[in-house]
């Protein structure tokens, strides 16, 4: 009995060991049906499963039901703005909340987003909800609305 107790703690811990990458914490969270999706149209599930490290900015499935039914239709069926729009939801690095400053931070898209501190933390007027989920290959923060960029 001892033995078999030893062998599940040592499974148990081997399981919990095992990190799991943005990707995959973001599907395993439940709340980011929609954008999980669209990473898969844009084909950049395989780039933020890569060694990174990455901050992600990811709207929930609520934000992206905020965005109007035709514009989000016409948006998933155009893999160049999606791409454009997906990859302004990711910062290159690993950015904790506690290290989270006021002003533009370059995007992986290119264009900067406006981060704002008064008030709770806002990118581009989106509020950060939820912070610091953090992955093998960076973090994730949730934010309530889906931002474009500029």
């Amino acid at each position: 009995m001892k033995r078999y107790l030893l062998i599940t703690a040592i499974a148990l811990a081997a399981a919990s060991v095992q990190a799991k990458d943005i990707v995959d914490t973001a599907t395993s969270a439940g709340e980011f049906k929609t954008l999980a999706a669209a990473l898969q149209k844009a084909g950049l599930v395989d780039t933020l499963k890569g060694p990174g490290p990455f901050t992600v900015f990811a709207p929930t499935d609520a934000a992206f039901a905020k965005v109007p039914k035709d514009q989000l239709d016409a948006l998933l069926a155009d893999k160049d703005k999606l791409t454009q729009v997906l990859t302004y939801h990711v910062v290159p690095g690993k950015v904790l909340a506690k290290d989270v400053k006021a002003g533009p931070v370059k995007t992986v898209q290119g264009s900067p987003l406006t981060v704002s501190t008064s008030g709770g933390v806002k990118v581009d007027g989106a509020n950060v909800v939820k912070t610091d989920i953090v992955a093998d290959n960076g973090v994730i923060h949730v934010i309530d609305s889906v931002v474009l960029p500029k």
